[in-house]
């Protein structure tokens, strides 16, 4: 089976028997990213994570809270979620990798505090 990514919040896929006739459609790991598709806050985040990180030398990392902040402004804790989804989203699109003291993680599975760099 061919690994997927979910749309919506950038985890892993994980294969179900109910989804064998149908696999190839299969585009969101469950209901709520069904209903929580991508939005231009999301596109935003994204966008902003780039640009933060191209305004940075090679090799040099940020935090999603960053991202958050300029996009959120005063609301910014709001979007920390987001912002962690956006960078799922833009690992899997190979932009960027998801750190954690240095060494770079699943972003599946990845718990805590993170870091952004560019691959």
């Amino acid at each position: 089976m061919e690994e997927k990514t979910c749309a919506t919040c950038g985890r892993r896929i994980e294969w179900r028997k109910k989804w064998a006739r149908d696999w190839e459609n299969v585009r969101y790991c469950s209901d709520a990213c069904r209903r929580h598709r991508p939005d231009d806050t999301d596109r935003s985040l994204e966008t902003t994570i780039v640009e933060l990180l191209d305004q940075r030398a090679a090799g040099k990392t940020i935090c999603p809270s960053e991202a958050a902040k300029q996009v959120g402004g005063d609301d910014w804790r709001d979007l920390m979620e987001p912002a962690r989804r956006a960078a799922r989203r833009l690992v899997d699109a190979g932009t960027i990798e998801i750190t954690q003291q240095g060494r770079v993680v699943d972003p599946s599975t990845a718990k805590g505090p993170i870091r952004l760099r560019r691959t």
